[in-house]
C-alpha cells in the first residue's frame, strides 16, 4: 500500500450537521465536485478551495487532511 491522503470532510459535514448541498452553495463549487472531494477521488485541491472549506465547516485544514503511511509493500527496490 502506498503513502496516501485521506480526505475526511464527510466527518466535518457530519460534526457540523451540514449537507453536501448546503457546503457547496457555501463555497461556491458543485455537488459533484465537493463529492468528488469527499469520496477522496480529487487529484489536487486548490489553496482557496481548502480556505473555503475550512471557513464553511469552521476548522483547520488538518481536520479535513489526514496523512497514512503505507506498508512500503507496493514500492519497488532502486
Amino acid at each position: 500500500m502506498e503513502d496516501e491522503i485521506i480526505v475526511n470532510i464527510d466527518v466535518m459535514l457530519a460534526k457540523r450537521k451540514m449537507s453536501v448541498t448546503e457546503l457547496a452553495e457555501r463555497i461556491g463549487i458543485t455537488i459533484a465536485n465537493v463529492s468528488i472531494l469527499k469520496n477522496g477521488k480529487a487529484k489536487a485541491i486548490k489553496f482557496q478551495t481548502l480556505a473555503k472549506l475550512c471557513k464553511a465547516l469552521d476548522c483547520q485544514p488538518g481536520d479535513l487532511l489526514e496523512y497514512r503511511e503505507g506498508d512500503g509493500a507496493d514500492e519497488k527496490e532502486l
